[in-house]
């Protein structure tokens, strides 16, 4: 415990220096006055109790006495400002040093590759750092009070030497059981708390499912209720049952501890009403030293319980700092290559394989995007579409082969200027609580989001109509469940997506199902925009599975299985002269879905009603 506190000690000094200086010196200043008010009270008392038991008259005694009580009421007073002083400064500090180290973990972890975020371990670490920047904020709290109780009790230590060497090892002898207890405790704590921690998330995760809106409706429908509050007790019990052990593991120490405690007091107590019967030291004496005791004992508890209290909480910091360590490890390199502005992009050899996987997402994929292009990206789910998304953007870098922006490896690129050079539409982009300004004006955050820009955006993207009809317009926020709220549809969602990618305004613009929520004629308004784009030279990656929509791709590349088994034009890949292809294949099974009658007493396609009638 010694060995560690120092250290303990100046990272949460650090940390309240940077949340707030001024703060931090008030407390400083205050805890340093205050520790010594405490030991110049012990002496003026110690002077005080000399005067009032020397022989002589009351009156002449109280008399003599008057300056020394004087001076023990004015520390009184002073100790009282320095603690109310020291009491603001800290309060003051505490939600500023956590701000601080929230602010510290989150952005290195927004920072991470994408590998880190999907990592179970490194989501253990980021729920533990949450609860490391609450200890980061009690332990500036716990170390003011440290500080105190140290003070106070060299103070007490100091009389109760001069009296009498025998005193002050007892002194420590009452403090070690209370230590040992607390010290104990706080290591079975924190040990439990890793224990129980995935199951106490697990019941947090299960409980919001109860009362979440998008669920409700299902929940109560399936009436999945029962099934998620099984869970939710299964997950609760566990927690429960590392908990009880922990109890009955704090009452066996603390019954340990007390017992002991006892013991060395009556011990201490024993010995100083030992060397006052003997004759070997006066009763003015032994009073201060009762009294230096008392400080002592209870400046020795409060301390071993700060102590361990910073231990404690120490523990959780140093997962806090663990994470910052593991993110910043983690974390997207600064620096590289420039990125040229204008440029193809091509992928040479590429494999991919995610974590854990046990094949490769893309193997030996070529491929070429020309600059100012429409490229299509079509094949079966799992082929690999997404993944050459990711690689294209620099969210992944390949495992082996390279992907060139003008050639410049991503590898070997300033990661910051790929990211600035791309656009994207998901098909499950985020939906942000957030107004609809700020919804569409997030693409681009680092610009102003006024309304001229933002409108513009909205009125590319067919967004505008959704905006009017919101009460309050671009201002209206798009988040049930809060004064105000307002929920869209998810066609009206899929339109501020696509503003959003125009606000973006990004060289390569990646549209992954961008129409999958639209209704025909809104879904053929979006692609003859893509289109456009193309023609006024922005690059354009379009991934859909309606096949038709791609019949204006400047080149169609069909994956299956991670590789690239097709590409060419519509026309090409169309062309019978060419055998039968996947994507031809694709896109005859995709039309006679229209061509067929699919429903009892739905008429025949024309053309099948002629070749019937010709062979009649």
């Amino acid at each position: 415990m010694a060995g560690s506190l120092p250290r303990q000690v100046s990272m949460a000094v650090r940390l309240a220096r940077e949340a707030d200086p001024r703060a931090f010196a008030t407390v400083a200043v205050s805890e340093v006055a205050r520790g010594i008010t405490q030991a110049v009270s012990l002496i003026a008392v110690n002077s005080l109790l000399v005067e009032l038991l020397a022989h002589g008259d009351i009156t002449g005694r109280l008399r003599a006495a008057l300056p020394s009580l004087a001076l023990v009421a004015a520390l009184a007073v002073v100790g009282s400002a320095c603690r109310s002083a020291s009491s603001a400064a800290t309060g003051i500090l505490e939600p500023k040093a956590q701000r601080v180290a929230t602010e510290r973990y989150l952005g290195l972890v927004a920072r991470v590759e994408l590998e880190a975020i999907e990592d179970d371990a490194f989501h253990k670490l980021m729920d533990s750092a949450q609860w490391g920047a609450d200890s980061a904020r009690r332990m500036v709290g716990y170390c003011t009070a440290v500080v105190t109780s140290a003070i106070s009790l060299i103070a007490a230590a100091g009389v109760l030497t001069v009296l009498h060497p025998l005193l002050l090892p007892l002194l420590v002898l009452m403090a070690l059981p209370s230590a040992w207890g607390s010290l104990t405790m706080a290591r079975h704590r924190y040990i439990s708390w890793h224990r129980f921690v995935q199951h106490v998330r697990a019941a947090k995760l299960i409980s919001q499912l109860l009362i979440n809106q998008q669920a409700a409706a299902e929940i109560r429908v399936h009436d999945a209720a029962p099934f998620l509050l099984k869970h939710f007790r299964q997950m609760a019990e566990t927690s429960e049952r590392e908990q009880t052990r922990l109890a009955w593991t704090g009452a066996r120490t603390s019954l340990v501890a007390d017992s002991t405690r006892g013991l060395a007091t009556i011990a201490t107590y024993g010995v100083l009403g030992l060397l006052l019967w003997n004759g070997q030291m006066g009763l003015a004496v032994a009073g201060t030293a009762v009294l230096a005791i008392r400080t002592g004992a209870s400046s020795i508890t409060d301390l071993v319980l700060r102590v361990t209290d910073v231990q404690e909480e120490a523990l959780f910091v140093a997962d806090l700092q663990k994470l910052c360590d593991e993110a910043t490890r983690r974390a997207i390199p600064v620096g590289g290559l420039d990125v040229p502005q204008e440029a193809d992009v091509r992928f040479e050899k590429v494999t991919f394989t995610y974590p854990g996987a046990d094949k490769p997402s893309l193997y030996e994929v070529d491929l070429v995007i020309p600059r100012g292009r429409t490229v299509a990206l079509v094949g079966r789910n799992g082929s690999g579409k997404s993944t050459v998304v990711r690689l294209l953007s620099g969210a992944r870098l390949p495992d082996s082969g390279r992907v060139l922006w003008g050639g410049v490896s991503t590898a070997e690129a300033e990661r910051a200027q790929v990211f600035d050079r791309v656009a994207m539409v998901a098909q499950d982009f985020f939906r942000w609580p957030f107004t609809a300004r700020v919804n569409i004006g997030i693409g681009r955050s680092s610009a102003a989001m006024d309304d001229r820009s933002i409108e513009a955006a909205a009125a590319y993207a067919d967004a505008d109509e959704v905006v009017k009809g919101l009460p309050r317009g671009l201002d209206s926020l798009l988040a049930r469940g809060y004064k105000g709220g307002q929920e869209i549809s998810g066609g009206q969602w899929q339109k501020i997506g696509l503003a959003r990618a125009r606000r973006r305004d990004g060289a390569v613009l990646i549209v992954d199902e961008p129409t999958s929520a639209l209704d025909p004629a809104a879904e053929q308004r979006v692609f003859d925009q893509i289109h456009q784009l193309a023609g006024s030279g922005q690059t354009t990656v379009l991934i859909t599975h309606r096949l038709h929509s791609v019949r204006h791709a400047d080149l169609i590349y069909v994956l299956d299985e991670g590789r690239v088994v097709e590409h060419g034009t519509f026309t090409a890949l169309m062309d019978p002269a060419t055998g039968a292809g996947v994507f031809r294949e694709m896109y005859e099974l995709q039309a006679r879905q229209f061509l067929n009658p699919s429903l009892p007493g739905q008429a025949a396609p024309a053309e099948a009603v002629g070749e019937g009638q010709a062979r009649s």
